[in-house]
């Protein structure tokens, strides 16, 4: 039976995992157990320090599934904190993979990774450079993971990667900052973008991991359902109004209200809402062979359902 190790494990995606994998040969790992079932192995892992390297040799994992990760920063995270989990712990997870003979490693990148350009084909698809803004931490530091992996699958080829680029992620109990735009009572956009969104179910994200620590195939897989949603899609869905604000004046709002404690995005945030990667599963489907349950408009629907909206 494959024994599978997993970080970040008490995160979203873990707990889901939690009813997928089996609890024997599975070790959930995290800085705290949160919601995790008390019937599943837990133990404690910081992955920007040693823990890595003791667990994954005591532990010796057929598959580890690296899920930690800063995608909302708590308030008071600096971005070098952020960078300790997202880049030092992913070196750090690696390594320990590849001192143990790990036999295959899935990492969670995400869409974020190709970055927030205008030149950004619709859609986009997995042969495209990973180029993450460096002014959006969460972009840059899954840009920099990805350029670790790339050189791991050059220098230690007998470690197999599954590295999953994932789209936004909606169940129930989500909360974060694309939440929060969704809960606003207009929702805002830069004037000329239609900001596309692809979403992915909580339990079709976690069927997929599952077959990547386990029978499915190696590769990079963009992971979405099928479609997108434009943000007309979306105030049609929620039946509320858009606020439509030129680029200009709203990087100039955001640079003035940070600072102030006004808000907690910044100038940076504006190609965030311009240039979001609409992100192709025609791979995940052909290659993985995975068709998601959920389209992106139907995870939409059911999450708006359960958040009361």
């Amino acid at each position: 039976m494959t024994r599978i190790l997993i970080t970040g494990g008490a995160g979203l995606v873990g707990r889901a995992l939690a009813e997928t994998l089996p609890k024997d040969s599975t070790l959930f790992t995290d800085l705290a157990r949160g919601g995790l079932p008390n019937d599943v192995r837990f133990e404690r892992m910081d992955v920007t320090g040693d823990d890595p390297a003791r667990l994954i040799a005591q532990e010796q994992p057929d598959v580890v599934v690296h899920l930690a990760s800063i995608v909302t920063p708590p308030p008071g995270m600096t971005r070098e904190q952020a960078f300790a989990v997202d880049v030092t712990g992913t070196q750090n997870v690696l390594i320990a993979c590849i001192v143990q003979g790990v036999r295959r490693i899935v990492v969670t990148s995400s869409g974020a990774a190709y970055g927030y350009h205008a030149e950004n084909p619709v859609p986009i698809t997995e042969d495209i450079p990973c180029c993450g803004n460096p002014e959006f931490a969460y972009a840059d530091h899954k840009r920099q993971v990805e350029e670790m992996l790339a050189t791991a699958r050059n220098t230690h080829p007998a470690l197999e990667q599954v590295v999953l680029r994932v789209g936004t992620v909606l169940g129930g109990g989500v909360n974060n900052q694309i939440t929060d735009l969704f809960r606003r009572k207009r929702l805002l956009t830069v004037k000329g973008s239609d900001s596309p969104f692809v979403f992915i179910w909580t339990k079709d994200l976690a069927r997929i991991v599952t077959r990547a620590a386990t029978d499915g195939p190696v590769g990079i897989f963009n992971v979405a359902g099928d479609g997108w949603l434009t943000i007309d899609d979306l105030s049609c869905a929620l039946c509320k109004p858009v606020l439509r604000i030129p680029a200009w004046l709203l990087k100039t709002a955001l640079a003035v209200a940070r600072p102030l404690g006004l808000s907690q995005y910044g100038p940076e945030q504006v190609r965030f809402l311009q240039y979001r990667p609409v992100l192709s599963n025609e791979r995940l489907k052909s290659e993985f062979g995975y068709h998601p349950e959920r389209s992106s408009a139907q995870v939409f629907e059911a999450w708006m359902k359960e958040a009361g909206l």
